[in-house]
């Protein structure tokens, strides 16, 4: 399977016409994050990382300030980041564009309180967050007051926990009752404490309470746009060869969940064939969808205009495929 993806993304880069890409000798660098969006491109991973002549280089990193660290300095050709910060960026000047959605919602309300079935039994309780300002901080307080709940009054937040790894620890420890926390870290904190479970699906609670957006378009794959522009071939061939492997993993998990466990994306191939599904992994192209990423990035310039660098992204913030 391996040989063959190598051999037709070769042949379609030649039949694209692409130029190579300048100052990358062995093509372009993809920074992606560990977890759903590294999940979800397993097929470019697992080939990348097992036939050295596929020209791409891909690195995997643990949080997004890692990549937005590397995006400043080395300026990769892609990158995988939490939309708000990627209109941020762009806010700022950084000269890169969303050209698609590759996850969409991987946040849970999950702990071991068991007597939690509604928002309004939130009521007096305290509930971990890590990250103030972060999205899955916005984003809840944004749905508690939805549910007529008042952050920091009605139900207490608590920031002690600075990364999702810290917070996810201290769930399985029962240090902390009931937090948020994204996928696979859900799914790795239920295999290794059974008293855990997931109390509230805040993909479909965000689906309800905002249906001009029905999901959480919550991560962006971003392209330098002079890389773009001179290599239009290349990176039309790098988009469906991610949109094929995410098909792959939604329709071949036990498969996929043992090369993403092969590749050391998550620990063992059962965690990962648990997380699959709450991944929500779907590769869209961003010009596709651009009411649905407005409204989500909306949300956040009412509620904290600074989550999305002051203002809403103009048009050029999306990248348009050329007509030729």
């Amino acid at each position: 399977m391996r040989s063959r993806l190598l051999f037709s993304l070769i042949l379609l880069l030649s039949l694209a016409g692409c130029r190579s890409p300048q100052g990358k000798p062995g093509g372009p660098t993809i920074l992606i994050l560990k977890g759903p969006s590294a999940m979800g491109m397993i097929n470019l991973i697992d080939s990348a990382a097992t036939v050295s002549s596929l020209p791409l280089n891909i690195e995997i990193l643990d949080e997004p300030m890692q990549v937005r660290a590397r995006m400043l300095v080395d300026k990769p050709e892609i990158a995988v980041l939490p939309l708000n910060m990627a209109a941020i960026l762009y806010n700022k000047g950084l000269d890169y564009q969303v050209i698609a959605i590759p996850v969409w919602g991987t946040l849970y309300l999950f702990g071991s309180d068991t007597t939690i079935k509604t928002w309004q039994e939130l009521k007096g309780k305290t509930v971990h967050l890590m990250g103030k300002g972060a999205t899955p901080d916005i984003l809840f307080r944004y749905l508690l007051g939805r549910q007529g709940l008042t952050p920091g009054g009605d139900v207490k937040l608590d920031y002690t926990f600075p990364t999702h790894v810290d917070l996810s620890n201290a769930v399985i420890a029962g240090k902390a009752e009931l937090a948020v926390i994204s996928e696979p870290l859900v799914s790795l904190a239920e295999a290794r404490n059974p008293a855990i479970r997931e109390i509230m699906d805040l993909n479909r609670e965000w689906a309800l309470a905002v249906p001009e957006s029905p999901t959480l378009p919550q991560t962006a794959i971003l392209v330098r746009t002079d890389f773009a522009r001179g290599n239009p071939g290349l990176l039309s061939v790098i988009m469906e060869a991610w949109n094929r492997s995410t098909q792959y993993v939604n329709s071949q998990w036990s498969e996929a969940a043992s090369r993403i466990a092969f590749n050391r994306i998550l620990p063992d191939s059962a965690i990962a064939v648990r997380s699959i599904p709450r991944c929500n992994l779907l590769f869209r192209y961003a010009r596709e969808i651009r009411p649905v990423i407005d409204a989500y990035l909306k949300v956040f310039l009412t509620f904290n205009p600074d989550a999305i660098g002051g203002q809403m992204p103009d048009e050029a913030f999306i990248y348009q495929k050329p007509d030729h």
